[in-house]
């Protein structure tokens, strides 16, 4: 499986999972709103930021439907496209705030126009959403920068995924694909996590997921199975506005998920060795494990049977694999069941 760097971070090959906070349009349109995540997100551990860059104009027309009927102040989805523009500058803005504050800055584009100005100010991934599957002109616009594509295939079959990755591997780029599926929120039932393994096989790249489920399981459930990429929606607040808060974590919750990623990769990375460990253990062993103890008072001159024998604490006696060996023999010594029996005792 080929790996690749995004930013400074390698992805792929089994190192650790690299984590994207999906901003969306979570900001509805404030950029000092979409400034206060770029700080909670570094905050929260997360490897990078993302947005998504709309040009109404660009990309939609007042025949587009909403997905979700939810904005009052909206006419139409253009209108709220429109709303959630950010100019050129503004963009490098957020782009340098996410820098300064350690964080990969992405955002999907929508448009070549969109793919323009993100070239601009710099981008070391493309995230193609799951619509934009079907769009590979908007390939050949990302492939002049050479940075690796994050395809989240969300609507796609087996054979749209695999036309459009030929076509990226065509253009001689680095690929990893998303588990998704495009429902808003997904139920556990369709998160598809059988899907990750079957992606690897069949691509040899680095494997993501794209979560809109709203719940912190999903992504546990990734990272369990050692996904390259996780990708989560995120909101400052669950009762904020706006289409996708319902399919968002909180801020508590990507930190719980980036501590996550970072204890399954510390155990990834330090397997054991069950005998080196039992021998690093042997004290403990002796602490836990018991011993051959007599169930009462035993005078000298006793044979031993099994019924007058116990176990107790600790292990550092004679063993309860070793009682054949003794039963029938004679005591040498007065015994009691507070202490240990001990080889000496016997004759």
């Amino acid at each position: 499986m080929n790996n690749f760097l995004i930013g400074k971070r390698s992805v792929g090959s089994g190192g650790k999972a690299f984590i994207i906070a999906e901003i969306a349009q979570n900001h509805d349109g404030s950029l000092g709103t979409a400034h206060v995540y770029i700080d909670a997100v570094a905050d929260a551990g997360a490897d990078a930021i993302k947005f998504q860059t709309h040009i109404a104009a660009e990309e939609s027309t007042f025949d587009e439907p909403f997905r979700v009927k939810f904005s009052q102040q909206d006419v139409s989805r253009y209108d709220y496209w429109k709303r959630m523009e950010f100019t050129h500058e503004q963009w490098q803005g957020l782009a340098d705030h996410a820098r300064d504050a350690g964080l990969v800055f992405l955002s999907s584009p929508f448009s070549k126009k969109a793919v323009s100005l993100l070239s601009s100010i710099g981008m070391p991934a493309w995230k193609v959403g799951s619509g934009e599957i079907f769009n590979q002109d908007i390939f050949f616009e990302m492939a002049g920068n050479k940075a690796p594509i994050l395809l989240s295939t969300g609507m796609s079959s087996y054979k749209e995924i695999s036309d459009a990755v030929d076509v990226i591997k065509g253009l001689g780029l680095d690929i990893a694909v998303f588990q998704c599926t495009s429902m808003y929120p997904v139920p556990l039932t369709k998160i598809g996590i059988n899907v990750f393994q079957e992606l690897r096989e069949r691509y040899n790249c680095p494997v993501g997921f794209s979560d809109h489920s709203g719940s912190i399981y999903p992504g546990m459930a990734a990272l369990s199975q050692a996904v390259d990429l996780l990708e989560v929606h995120v909101t400052l607040d669950k009762r904020a506005f706006g289409p996708d808060v319902s399919v968002s974590l909180t801020i508590e919750e990507l930190r719980q998920l980036s501590e996550a990623r970072d204890a399954f990769s510390c155990m990834a990375e330090n397997p054991v060795d069950k005998d080196l460990i039992a021998a690093d253990l042997s004290e403990m062993r002796s602490m836990f494990s018991k011993s051959l103890c007599v169930k009462k008072e035993l005078k000298k001159g006793t044979v031993l049977s099994e019924n007058l024998l116990t176990v107790k604490k600790p292990g550092n006696g004679i063993k309860p694999s070793e009682m054949q060996q003794i039963v029938g023999c004679t005591l040498a010594k007065n015994v009691t069941p507070d202490r240990l029996l001990r080889w000496e005792d016997i004759a």
